[in-house]
């Protein structure tokens, strides 16, 4: 592995997907800090908030949120950049034995 320091940029290769929930969503939610995944995640954010279907229950509007929008996953193989801060270095650590820093 190498030296992570923050400001450095990176790129992160899924080697194996980690059977454990919680190392899977660590890797999806490093995948989720690329600039357009944020711009998509906003994106469909802002258009669920306008049409979140509103229909009438017990005499009150009542809004059915939609579930928010998985558009990453941490799937062998699956490679992208990322720009390394020092908050996030300690779940790259984590998560060390499943991916690759090139």
């Amino acid at each position: 592995m190498t030296a992570l320091t923050a400001g450095k940029t990176v790129t992160i290769s899924v080697l194996k997907v980690p059977a454990a929930p919680r190392h899977r969503k660590t890797i999806e939610r490093l995948m989720r800090l690329q600039p357009a995944v944020q711009r998509t995640l906003t994106r469909v954010a802002k258009r669920r908030g306008r049409e979140n279907p509103r229909n009438q229950r017990g005499g009150r509007m009542w809004t059915s949120r939609i579930p928010a929008t998985r558009c990453v996953s941490a799937s062998l193989g699956a490679t992208f950049p990322l720009k390394v801060t020092a908050k996030i270095i300690p779940d790259i650590q984590a998560v060390s034995r499943f991916i690759k820093i090139a």
